[in-house]
């Protein structure tokens, strides 16, 4: 059988040949190759040698191009991925490169750029991040035209956002862009892949912006018209509380926003929004009030719940002593919650029995308990007005008996008006002594120049007002007053020694000690010998008037001598008419001496 077949295959051979056209030597000469037959080249049909070409140039891809081209994964390992891109040999990419495309599987196709030919082993090793920059200002531009949305990979936070790979791009996203919602933890979108739009590049300084909350905003767009249009006052609603602030908290009802003022959050008094409600927190609020496009919208929390005041017993009356908590202090008094919601007012009168009316604070404090009478009470209006004072006896019930008139007490300065002292001799007991009750003998001209406020004081009760609630008390009557003595010691007629102190317009003072000051008038200041005394001189001063009810006291020293010159025009009037009896001398001599005398007081001899 074998033999057969070598004699079939010879015969089919020779026929061939017999049937071969013979071609011209000379043809085959001009035509043949020798390039190829210099190279060793096996000679080739040149058709043949055309289409291999073409298909070489369909098919595979010039490594020396560095075109960007889009490969196949054709495997993946733990560290890279193998890419075909119908080159000699298939490239190699680490999957760091890829880190914004967790989900890479085999059959994806990627955009590559050939880093290197080949590397030490021989393999072509391809850049897909290369690639992806390369084509990313295309494709990112792109999208900003179309307003198309892209993926991005979130790498990292960064000051005020974000940073995201959006085609190999990094793009930064705002804080306030990620959602429509305050975003409290940034971490957790790290390392996502997230939807995004292209809201503002600039191509001076390559910098590419996107948002991820415009794509939110699109869809609740068409929610917030539909809640919208539904909206009514008095509408109950389950909101989430979006943003707590110090005025308020914001509720998101389902893509359109609402406000709870601190005032309408609970009936009773609250320092912070946060007392009330958190963050995320469900609940439902009533719609007070909106405006004509509704896009403010005002909400109510304690709206939902009874007022305390229709809560409150009806049992607590006018004159029930109540307790509660301070919540607010005001100059003119304090507020008590008596019951959750429900305030009453103790004014500062009401706080003490004295009239001497000073600040809540000097009283109470917030968060102190106190235990009040009621005073007033409009359950119409919701008001309550309290007094603490009321919880003590009224000191002015035995007045009378603690307080007679002419008793001496020992009281604390209290105020100062420009006509007395206010002395408390207990709470709610108070006293005045007027400016001239202060001191027997100083002249003052105002009480701080003999007290001081917080300064104890010996005091008489000089008058009793039961009705009126007034005392009036005095100082200077808890000791002797010392010009009784000084009525005998500085009488009329009586002559002291003193020193000019000061020189004034009609006169000058003398001061004869510590209380008595007198006022010497110019024309008493005249020596005997004509001149005037000055500031300074000492001299002798007859006292010539003395008033004890106005403390007024005046002296003379012109007195002094004149009374002397008296004196001796009497003496010689005496010896006169005893020498005429003796003498009797006429009638002229007796007028002529007469005259002599007389001239002498008047000052008219020399």
């Amino acid at each position: 059988m074998a033999e057969d077949k070598k004699q079939a295959e010879a015969a089919e051979a020779v026929e061939a040949k017999v049937q071969a056209p013979v071609q011209d030597p000379q043809e085959f000469l001009e035509n043949f190759n020798w390039t190829k037959y210099e190279q060793g080249i096996e000679q080739v049909d040149d058709a043949k040698l055309q289409e291999f070409e073409q298909l070489v140039a369909e098919n595979f891809v010039d490594t020396m191009d560095e075109e960007v081209v889009q490969g196949t994964v054709v495997y993946l390992t733990d560290r890279e991925a193998i890419i075909d891109i119908n080159a000699k040999s298939e490239g190699v990419i680490s999957l760091n490169e890829f880190r914004y495309n967790p989900d890479l599987k085999v059959g994806d196709k990627v955009e590559v750029l050939i880093d290197i030919r080949e590397d030490k082993s021989g393999q072509l090793v391809l850049s897909h991040r290369k690639a992806r920059t390369i084509m990313a200002w295309d494709r990112v531009n792109a999208a900003h035209d179309k307003e198309e949305i892209v993926n991005g990979f979130v790498k990292c936070r960064t000051k005020g956002g974000m940073i995201v790979d959006v085609f190999g791009i990094e793009a930064f996203l705002p804080g306030s862009q990620i959602d429509v919602k305050p975003i409290r933890d940034y971490d957790q979108y790290v390392g996502k892949t997230m939807e995004f739009k292209v809201v503002k590049i600039n191509h001076e300084f390559k910098n590419v912006v996107v948002s991820h909350k415009a794509l939110i905003e699109a869809d609740i767009e068409e929610q917030k018209k539909e809640i919208i249009g539904q909206l009514e006052k008095g509408q109950v609603l389950e909101g989430v509380v979006k943003n707590i602030t110090s005025y308020g908290v914001f509720i998101d009802l389902g893509g359109v926003d609402g406000l709870v003022h601190i005032t309408d959050l609970s009936w009773s008094r609250i320092n912070h929004p946060n007392e009330v409600v958190e963050l995320d927190q469900k609940l439902n609020v009533v719609i007070l009030d909106f405006d004509d496009n509704k896009s403010r919208i005002q909400l109510g929390l304690k709206q939902l719940e009874k007022h305390p005041w229709e809560a409150l017993s009806d049992e607590i009356k006018i004159g029930d002593k109540v307790k509660g908590k301070v919540v607010v202090i005001a100059d003119y008094g304090a507020f008590i919650e008596v019951a959750e919601g429900v305030e009453g007012l103790i004014h500062v009168s009401e706080m003490s029995w004295s009239t001497h009316l000073r600040s809540a604070q000097d009283f109470v404090k917030v968060g102190d308990e106190v235990e009040a009478v009621v005073l007033t009470m409009d359950r119409d209006d919701r008001k309550m007005s309290l007094g603490i004072k009321q919880m003590t006896p009224d000191p002015w019930t035995d007045i009378t008996t603690k307080y007679p008139v002419a008793s001496k007490h020992t009281g604390i300065v209290r105020n100062f008006t420009n006509f007395g002292v206010f002395v408390e001799l207990e709470e709610g007991i108070d006293g005045l002594i007027y400016i001239s009750d202060l001191s027997w003998t100083k002249k003052i001209k105002h009480p701080s120049e003999f007290v001081t406020v917080g300064d104890k004081l010996e005091v008489e009760v000089l008058e009793l007002d039961v009705e009126g609630r007034k005392l009036s008390l005095g100082h200077k009557q808890t000791t002797d007053n010392p010009w009784d003595k000084y009525e005998t010691e500085f009488a009329l007629d009586t002559t002291h020694t003193g020193t000019i102190g000061e020189v004034v317009d009609k006169g000058a003072t003398i001061d004869f000690n510590e209380d008595i000051q007198a006022f010497v008038p110019t024309r008493h200041l005249e020596k005997e010998d004509g001149s005037k005394l000055g500031k300074g001189d000492t001299a002798e001063f007859k006292i010539i008037e003395f008033n004890k009810e106005f403390k007024r006291v005046v002296a003379s020293h012109t007195a002094i001598f004149k009374a002397e010159e008296q004196r001796n025009v009497k003496a010689a009037v005496k010896k006169a008419a005893a020498q005429a009896d003796e003498a009797k001398p006429t009638l002229g001599d007796a007028n002529e001496a007469l005259q002599a005398l007389k001239d002498k007081m008047e000052g008219k001899t020399k």
